[in-house]
């Protein structure tokens, strides 16, 4: 059974930084397109960051220079580093994956990051 575990999400104050962890189960991520995507209540879920299994990354334009999507092949985990957080960055986020021979798509339940004073 496949399983994508997000962690890594809390409170943290404007400015501040977290990495969130993304660690697979019954699934080898490093074949996988692996994506970061954020919800807010009300809201549709927005992709945020991309990486390929080539390794090619993508950054929504309000992340960019700020966030920095990773893998570790060898531990079967997927990072998101976020870095000078900002309140509009609170949302839930969600680990994806995509296996590029048959467009299977899997995702986590979500790990909560809040940003406020």
């Amino acid at each position: 059974q496949v399983q994508l575990v997000e962690s890594g999400g809390g409170l943290v104050q404007p400015g501040g930084s977290l990495r969130l962890s993304c660690d697979g189960f019954g699934i080898r991520l490093s074949i996988n397109d692996m994506g970061w995507y954020r919800q807010t209540p009300g809201n549709r879920r927005e992709l945020v960051a991309v990486i390929t299994r080539d390794g090619a990354t993508n950054y929504v334009d309000s992340v960019k220079g700020r966030f920095t999507i990773s893998r570790d092949n060898a531990k079967n985990t997927v990072y998101l580093q976020m870095n000078s957080l900002k309140p509009e960055d609170t949302a839930v986020y969600y680990c994806n994956a995509v296996d590029p021979s048959d467009a299977m798509s899997y995702w986590g339940k979500g790990t909560q990051v809040t940003v406020s004073s």
